[in-house]
């Protein structure tokens, strides 16, 4: 029997070891909430891409407008902008701008995701 209570006390040592410890105690006060708040999710950071996201859009729709859609007018009859084209009763143009403003923006995005992950900056 004396083997069966080693046994018995090892078990009870290993299940006290894999218990959950008690979570951190909340913060008290809403001064202390609110920096526990911040910190757990990443709002900074979070505001920091948005903003900053909101802004390559801006880039990218400038760069489709102002440089491809004039190489893309080419392609078009003479003196017609894509913006107000008209395939049979339907304005397509609107369409089209907007279609090839998020390609290149979801490939720039596509860009820059490989590029961190090269750079392991994730």
């Amino acid at each position: 029997m004396d083997s069966n209570e080693e046994i018995l006390a090892e078990l009870r040592k290993i299940t006290e070891l894999l218990q959950k410890p008690p979570p951190p105690p909340s913060p008290k006060g809403t001064r202390q909430e609110f920096k526990a708040f911040l910190s757990e999710y990443k709002v900074l950071g979070l505001a920091v891409a948005f903003i900053l996201g909101l802004y390559l859009g801006n880039v990218v729709k400038a760069l489709v407008t102002d440089v491809i859609l004039p190489i893309v007018s080419y392609a078009l009859p003479p003196g017609t902008n894509i913006n107000t084209y008209m395939v049979g009763p339907f304005g397509v143009g609107d369409f089209a701008n907007s279609v090839l403003t998020f390609l290149i923006v979801a490939l720039v995005i596509f860009l820059i995701v490989k590029a961190a992950d090269r750079y392991k900056i994730t």
